[in-house]
């Protein structure tokens, strides 16, 4: 390097020292394009700075669900867990902002073309202590901002070590600073067995994604992956579920609905978790041989429940061409055969200019991602397969329709459906019908003919469901049972859903931040 360079750079840095986050990334830019550095993760941020950094970094990460996880407080822990008690409050974009989801780091060694925190990315790079995340943790829990925390990270050094860094974050959360509350934290494929049982043991919920639907896709955009070793963590976590709760007397597969035991035809039944061809993997895909288990995780009580309120995955959508009917059958499989509490859906947002991803203007695909997550619930808790929901031939769902509705209109053979006389399975069919009004119906119609009134109390919503229902012989209105005439009723009634659903992403596509959306100002930096 030269003179003239040397000083160009000091200047640079004395111009913006008294910059925070903003100027630190620009003078990031001026000594990589001096040193030629591919990543350096940046040292004298201070704490506020890589909050800021890292829980943006974490917002493409989905974790808008209840805990699953029950537990009581106890004496001289801090917090508890309520299995519903994580979901009640939702940025703009659909996301929930009660969990502090945060990144370990977004230094990563992978090259991965969606994502931001790609190695060949040109953004500031920084990385949490241990000690930071639980500091973070545990005083925004006592300052009432959160009910819990998610954690994952960029792959740091290598699967082992990222893993390991996770581990003694949750170990301190756990033992140093008695963190009670929920936990979900990401696991790093490639990471060793013991790493990802430790933190099985001390997570509520655990969760690695599956990023694309199609080995394919994977090979395509994230070259450093495979479905492989995707698969080999999610089946030991699977494995390892079933087998806590067979030695505590429960049942070997993840509750669900209560009404899902009145399901003839549920997509859980009768399966059975982990893959016999899926054991012997390719020798690259294996954690480190030589690997040994650090010893404070060897003096931890295992006796805790391994990760109680299950495992999770996610998939992008729309960053490749796969069709709807890939991503649901993908799923129902995933359910079947891992036993999966959720899986989730990812609308890409465009956010790396590369001939293999979408063009930088494209809209996330957002309602796309609504009609999946309401195509999971009717996999999980309607008795609905996925080759019922779509077909080869039709592959894709109407986006101007919920998916119920589409598959009833598909098969108006079987309508109108007397609701005094139907079984629960059929009942449960009926768009603007859920499990609970199902049940409501069953146990009410035992006393008494129902009529519309009744079903109105009991939370049916008519206003889908009077084209497809009588009520002893008779139809709420007369209406033609064809095809187009109630499918532009229904198309008008969601109408005002999908506009506001399509247009989530104007101005801009953000997570709701612990304070700029209420309007308020942070009062110094956490301490």
């Amino acid at each position: 390097m030269n003179k003239n360079a040397l000083q160009d750079a000091h200047l640079a840095k004395k111009k913006l020292a008294v910059n925070k986050v903003c100027g630190k990334r620009t003078l990031y830019s001026i000594w990589r394009r001096i040193w030629g550095q591919n990543m350096e993760i940046i040292s004298g941020l201070s704490l506020q700075e890589k909050l800021h950094i890292l829980a943006d970094a974490a917002k493409y990460d989905v974790a808008c669900t209840s805990s699953g996880s029950d537990r009581r407080g106890k004496k001289g822990y801090l917090g508890n867990s309520v299995a519903a008690g994580i979901c009640h409050s939702f940025a703009s974009d659909g996301r929930c902002i009660s969990l502090l989801k945060i990144l370990l780091t977004n230094y990563c060694i992978y090259d991965c073309r969606y994502c931001i925190n790609r190695c060949s990315n040109d953004v500031v790079r920084t990385a949490f202590t241990p000690q930071e995340v639980c500091q973070l943790t545990i005083e925004f829990y006592k300052r009432n901002y959160i009910e819990g925390l998610f954690l994952s990270s960029g792959v740091w050094k290598n699967p082992a070590y990222t893993m390991e860094q996770i581990c003694q974050t949750l170990y301190l959360l756990r033992t140093v600073y008695k963190f009670n509350g929920y936990i979900h934290v990401k696991a790093i494929p490639g990471a060793p067995e013991e790493l990802l049982a430790a933190a099985g043991y001390l997570a509520d919920r655990m969760s690695v994604n599956l990023e694309l639907p199609t080995g394919e896709s994977l090979r395509k955009l994230a070259p450093n992956k495979s479905h492989k070793a995707i698969l080999k963590p999610m089946r030991m976590m699977a494995d390892t579920i079933a087998g806590h709760r067979l030695a505590i007397g429960k049942s070997a597969r993840m509750e669900r609905s209560r009404a899902n035991q009145y399901l003839e035809n549920s997509i859980f039944a009768g399966t059975q978790i982990g893959m016999k061809e899926e054991k012997a993997l390719p020798a690259e895909d294996t954690a480190e041989k030589n690997f040994s288990l650090p010893a404070q995780f060897r003096k931890m009580d295992w006796k805790r429940s391994f990760a109680p309120a299950g495992q999770s995955t996610q998939m992008i959508i729309g960053a490749t061409p796969e069709s709807d009917y890939h991503l649901i059958k993908t799923t129902q499989h995933l359910y079947q055969t891992y036993d999966l509490k959720r899986v989730f859906f990812s609308a890409y947002v465009p956010l790396n200019e590369d001939s293999e991803l979408p063009p930088l203007d494209t809209p996330a695909p957002l309602l796309r991602e609504h009609r999946l997550y309401q195509a999971d619930w009717l996999l999980r808790f309607y008795g609905f397969q996925a080759d019922e929901l779509l077909s080869a031939e039709r592959p894709n769902f109407n986006e101007l329709l919920d998916p119920k509705c589409d598959w009833a209109l598909r098969h108006l053979e079987l309508f109108p459906v007397e609701i005094n006389r139907a079984s629960y399975d059929m009942i449960l069919r009926i768009p603007g019908v859920g499990p609970k009004s199902a049940l409501r119906i069953i146990q009410a119609r035992q006393h008494g003919a129902l009529d519309f009134s009744h079903l109105k109390r009991m939370g049916v919503v008519l206003k889908r469901a009077h084209y497809f229902i009588t009520c002893k012989g008779k139809m709420m209105y007369k209406i033609p049972i064809e095809e187009q005439y109630i499918t532009r009723q229904l198309v008008g009634v969601n109408e005002r859903e999908n506009w506001q659903i399509r247009h989530q992403q104007e101005p801009g596509f953000r997570q709701m931040s612990l304070f700029d959306d209420f309007q308020l100002q942070a009062e110094g930096r956490v301490q």
